[in-house]
């Protein structure tokens, strides 16, 4: 027998993993579809310039290093998506008739060529939803709301980290830092929370900054106890004027999350993201109470890239987030609750009754409840452990004395307890 392998950073998922991640995609889903928003799907391959474009990676983004590059038998240069924001601007783009504003989700696989640990695959499903045409932040602090609600409905407490990009573009021109430089500044300032000020320190130097520019720089990056107190000592030092717009959009957004019900939303003044298509407000999830440390969500508005895309210097609002479903997997296998090894929830073991037995079975399943039955004419007994090993809640029996009562025999494999009853109440118990 040949050794056989996955490729690296790629899984297969058996059953109880697969049942689960179907589940938490189900609830993401009915949070987005109850805010309004519409499925849409898009291709796993794009043309790599779409995805390569200094408006979309960014030269300095892991992402544009990340991609895994193809081409096909016409010598056309392809890549595999490494996200879904890329490929939503690159289909808004080509639907310039869409009636604004257009909400929509999106979810699939993406790739990227990079590190693998706990929680980072190199092949990883996204879901993402996005508003296109709202130049408001209400449609940031909507996103917001919505990734809160996902994850209260995924049974987590989460932080969500939130800041703009013109509060940090502002800064920057403040410090006057020249503007081929700020990108690569910001990537770094976006390192504080993982690698502290020391670490951020050394890269800013690495750059070309002085010490009086960086101790002049973290200082704007102090966090006070709450959000509003965090605004408040920024206004008192940020002089530029897109750094004042971008303090009044860090307002408003507190202003709508309160409108929102949302408790969980902090703002953090050093919080960047790495891609170069942000324009304003940028925001992340963070789980609490598990040991992974990566993001479970994150996004935030692209006003640029969709006009650039089209080839014009027009901006076309758009804002959006991606939710991690590995992150979400990893962290909810920690607390236990991936038990569910298949979705049956009725199992029919037939004594010499399997004509019989199919009709019932068929029963069942026009009234919606999941039914599977033995096929292969095993004993009871073996029956019963394949029943067990698949954590199937339910049997029934069905054999021939079962039939002339017009009854069958029902199982509780948890507790053990056997009732006599009619299909009709069967259906009424499992339903």
């Amino acid at each position: 027998m040949k050794d056989l392998q996955l490729a690296k950073g790629v899984r297969d998922f058996a059953p109880e993993e697969k049942i689960i991640r179907d589940k938490i995609v189900d609830t993401i889903k009915e949070v987005f579809e109850l805010y309004g928003y519409n499925p849409i799907e898009l291709p796993v391959l794009e043309r790599y310039e779409t995805l390569a474009a200094k408006y979309a990676a960014g030269e300095e983004s892991d992402a544009l290093k990340e991609i895994f590059i193809t081409k096909d038998n016409g010598g056309r240069k392809l890549g595999l998506r490494f996200d879904l924001t890329v490929p939503f601007c690159r289909f808004t783009g080509m639907n310039q008739n869409i009636k604004t504003p257009f909400k929509k989700y999106v979810m699939g696989p993406v790739f990227r060529d990079g590190p693998i640990k706990t929680g980072r695959y190199r092949e990883f499903v996204q879901i993402d939803p996005d508003i296109m045409g709202c130049e408001g932040v209400i449609a940031d602090a909507e996103i917001i709301a919505i990734t809160e609600e996902v994850f209260a409905k995924l049974g987590f407490e989460i932080t969500i980290e939130f800041n703009t990009r013109k509060l940090l573009n502002g800064i920057l021109e403040d410090l006057d830092i020249a503007r081929d430089k700020q990108f690569s500044i910001i990537i770094s300032i976006d390192k504080l929370k993982k690698i502290g000020e020391k670490g951020v320190e050394k890269e800013l130097k690495e750059k070309g900054l002085t010490k009086g520019k960086i101790d002049s720089l973290l200082e704007y990056f102090t966090e006070s106890k709450t959000s509003e107190d965090t605004l408040r000592n920024l206004k008192k030092i940020v002089k530029s004027k897109v750094g004042k717009e971008g303090l009044k959009e860090i307002e408003d957004i507190i202003n709508y999350l309160k409108e929102f019900g949302v408790r969980s939303a902090v703002f953090r003044p050093g919080l960047a993201r790495g891609l170069a298509y942000y324009t304003g407000p940028v925001y992340e999830a963070f789980l609490k109470g598990t040991s992974i440390t990566s993001s479970a969500a994150g996004g935030g508005r692209y006003d640029e890239i969709i006009g650039k895309f089209i080839g014009s210097n027009k901006n076309v609002p758009a804002t959006g987030i991606s939710f991690g479903i590995e992150v979400i997997v990893e962290a909810l296998k920690e607390k236990g609750k991936n038990t569910q090894r298949s979705i049956v929830q009725v199992y029919i073991i037939p004594i010499k009754t399997t004509k019989e037995s199919i009709g019932i079975a068929q029963k069942l399943r026009k009234e919606g409840i999941k039914t599977d039955m033995d096929l292969m004419q095993r004993g009871i007994s073996k029956n019963l452990q394949y029943a067990d090993s698949y954590n199937i809640p339910y049997v029934i029996f069905i054999g021939e004395d079962e039939l002339k009562k017009e009854k069958v025999k029902l199982r509780n494999m948890k507790t053990g307890k056997e009732e006599m009853l009619s299909v009709e109440e069967i259906v009424e118990r499992l339903k």
